[in-house]
């Protein structure tokens, strides 16, 4: 699929990125900036980053541009899944293939990483030589909402409070928008930006429907998946509490087309609808 090669050629970019800006370490340090390294650099789809660059190039935007925004999207899910990963979380000792960071490194030093990486976002966001200041200052704020109490963050609250108590259908809805999806339209939305398109722009607002419509398909099948598997915990609340099999994975049909249809009114856009296509059917 043509999909998947874009995506391969975006990924060695952004990892090439990634390991350049993880490549400093200073005596006494090389602990923590190992396990940076391991938690970032250990595989995954990067599609948040290839939303970012997508987006960005859609819009008439440079690659120089989006990279920073790019990879600083990408620690911040980095972060996260170390996170998620701790004992007090999820508690799961393999990530990937590989041991989890807490596994490899120790609960504190992992705890230290996924700060370390939060941090180090910011930091290649304010830099970014690319852009003037004031995108610079849009797409910091914009990723530290999605990131905070009220996008990545609130939406682990409502899901570990989900986990002791019985919610209905749009709680999860708002779970899996502020868990899922508000870190994947802030990859949308710094892409936009990168390429100067602002948040007062009918361009930016296709982009945000589009990445609201692929980040609950992308939960959605999600479940679907770990449901074949048999690895969802049985008290968790899914989609599939609230529907069957075929109808969720209707749900997530609508969800894709509607994206598809965002996609296809820009030239060039035909990439953003293939990932749309691509997600809703992939296997893993």
């Amino acid at each position: 699929m043509d999909i998947l090669k874009d995506m391969e050629r975006a990924a060695l970019l952004i990892d090439a990125a990634l390991s350049e800006y993880l490549s400093e370490s200073q005596e006494g340090l090389e602990i923590i900036t190992e396990s940076e390294r391991y938690a970032v650099m250990s595989g995954g789809k990067r599609i948040r980053p290839y939303l970012t660059l997508a987006f960005c190039r859609l819009f008439g935007g440079n690659d120089s541009a989006a990279i920073p925004f790019a990879c600083a999207v990408e620690l911040i899910h980095s972060y996260s899944l170390v996170h998620d990963d701790l004992p007090c979380m999820d508690n799961d000792l393999m990530r990937r293939g590989k041991p989890s960071c807490h596994a490899a490194f120790g609960e504190a030093n992992a705890l230290l990483t996924g700060d370390s990486l939060l941090t180090r976002a910011f930091s290649l966001c304010a830099d970014n030589s690319e852009v003037d200041a004031h995108t610079r200052l849009s797409c910091i704020s914009c990723l530290s909402r999605a990131a905070g109490t009220f996008g990545m963050i609130g939406g682990q609250v409502l899901d570990l409070y989900g986990d002791t108590h019985e919610i209905d259908f749009e709680t999860l809805l708002k779970i899996q928008r502020l868990k899922t999806g508000a870190l994947i339209k802030a990859a949308s939305a710094l892409g936009c930006l990168a390429a100067g398109v602002k948040g007062n722009d009918s361009r930016f607002a296709d982009a945000m429907a589009y990445s609201e419509s692929i980040g609950l398909t992308f939960q959605i099948i999600d479940d679907l998946l770990d449901d074949e598997e048999g690895s969802e915990n049985e008290n968790k609340t899914t989609f599939l509490t609230f529907m069957d099999r075929r109808s969720a994975f209707e749900y997530a049909e609508r969800l894709t087309n509607e994206a598809i249809s965002i996609a296809n009114r820009y030239e060039g856009g035909e990439m953003l609808a293939s990932l749309a296509e691509f997600l809703l059917h992939r296997k893993k």
